[in-house]
């Protein structure tokens, strides 16, 4: 039984959330502050936190940020915010996805299940490695040959997604499915921005590119000849 950490001031959603998870056979917690929020994530071994952004004491991206830095617990972000900006700040601070309020239970429901899928596979297979490039699946660690290389939570999930179909061009709607679940819109350019940062950083010693666009279609992670 996976076990889920809500963190939510607002009373109604709090009690809407447990009774619903509840049901689905997932043990629920549920904190009402940032404050208490951090503290049950960081001591709570939960398989899942799912976090609102608005709270009291400290806010909903502190406590991610904080907690990213603890632990590689799944985090799905549920807000008001609705913004593209605030979707990318909250991926950013460490969240795994995001989901804007109003929203539907079922949705939440599936992006729950497809987190902790992913945590399982990850669990299963530890370590991938492509050319000069070391990715630990269970503590989230990048090294570029002997260089540790900290990333994003949407960077260490897009190299992922590259890692395990090494290769294999991915479009666009790939990566978005898997990356974010269609959050964006066809038209954004987030997926170009968190291309160019991985490439900052996987390049930042003049270590030679892998991850090639192939124009009107997507991406590929691989060596050229």
């Amino acid at each position: 039984m996976a076990r889920i950490l809500i963190v939510e001031d607002e009373t109604e959603i709090a009690s809407y959330l447990r009774r619903g998870l509840h049901l689905e056979g997932y043990q629920v917690d549920v904190a009402y502050d940032g404050i208490r929020g951090l503290e049950m994530a960081v001591a709570g071994n939960y398989d899942l936190v799912v976090l609102d952004l608005m709270l009291p004491g400290v806010d909903g991206l502190e406590v991610a940020r904080r907690l990213r830095a603890e632990s590689s617990v799944p985090i799905i972000i549920l807000t008001a915010r609705d913004a593209v900006r605030d979707r990318v700040i909250g991926l950013e601070a460490g969240a795994d996805d995001y989901l804007v309020k109003p929203f539907a239970f079922e949705e939440l429901l599936a992006r729950i299940r497809a987190q902790l899928r992913r945590q399982q596979v990850s669990q299963n297979q530890e370590v991938l490695r492509f050319a000069n490039l070391t990715l630990d699946t269970r503590s989230r660690e990048l090294r570029v040959g002997d260089r540790r290389v900290e990333l994003t939570a949407k960077e260490y999930d897009l190299l992922e997604l590259f890692m395990r179909h090494p290769n294999q061009v991915l479009t666009r709607d790939i990566i978005y499915d898997r990356v974010w679940n269609y959050d964006f819109g066809g038209e954004s350019n987030i997926i170009e921005v968190y291309v160019r940062y991985l490439r900052q950083k996987l390049e930042a010693n003049g270590e030679p590119r892998l991850i090639h666009t192939v124009r009107s279609v997507g991406y590929i992670l691989r060596e050229d000849a």
